[in-house]
């Protein structure tokens, strides 16, 4: 679908604005992690489900779904962090990116209803898929926090160049075969994650993105 072209710099606006909703409404510290489920329920309102939405949509590998007018926003039960604590990162971003769809993409008008936006988990990026992945970087990990974490942990803004980490572990993951994205994440991105609340490879991309950690 073709939506409206929207620079970084624009997306991250938005998530800043949601934050700052967020805090001035309810007045809590702003400190990883952010609030995300709060945000969607007690902030803007929507109702958060879980359901086989393979089986509900008759569609393979849908993570989340908005149904925009009925405000309804809908993760698949196999991302439930109740029943599997490790997808709580997972979790959190598709929730994130459901809220990005929300503030970016609801007053368009999308999907075979005309009301509902799908979010496959392979399916090629296409620019709305890409608008909600940033923004729900963005809110996940707001550059101040992840600044501020950053100079606990270095004590500098100077960014840290793991080239030679990342290199070791694909050569170690060549040599026993294929390699998953999630393992080629390098330790300070895991450990910045657990702040975060977020994946690894979703903490490692953001730290690039800010030129706080070299991969090259």
């Amino acid at each position: 679908m073709r939506v409206p072209y929207l620079h970084k710099a624009d997306i991250e606006a938005a998530a800043n604005e949601l934050l700052m909703s967020y805090h001035y409404k309810f007045g809590m510290e702003e400190a990883p992690p952010v609030p995300v489920e709060e945000i969607l329920e007690s902030l803007l309102g929507l109702a958060l489900e879980f359901d086989d939405l393979d089986a509900l949509l008759n569609k393979k590998g849908v993570l989340g779904a908005t149904w925009v007018n009925e405000r309804r926003v809908v993760i698949n039960e196999m991302l439930d962090p109740t029943e599997d604590p490790s997808v709580e990162g997972r979790y959190r971003f598709t929730l994130a990116h459901e809220l990005g769809h929300w503030q970016l993409h609801r007053h368009l008008s999308f999907g075979e209803d005309g009301q509902t936006i799908l979010c496959r988990s392979k399916s090629k990026k296409d620019p709305m898929e890409w608008q909600a992945d940033c923004f729900a970087g963005y809110l996940l990990m707001p550059k101040k926090d992840v600044i501020r974490s950053w100079e606990e942990v270095f004590g500098t803004h100077d960014p840290y160049d793991a080239s030679e980490e990342l290199y070791n572990m694909q050569s170690r993951f060549d040599e026993a075969g294929e390699a998953s994205e999630e393992g080629l994440v390098v330790d300070l991105a895991r450990d910045l994650a657990e702040v975060f609340q977020v994946s690894g490879l979703a903490m490692q991309i953001r730290l690039v993105d800010m030129g706080l950690l070299k991969l090259r």
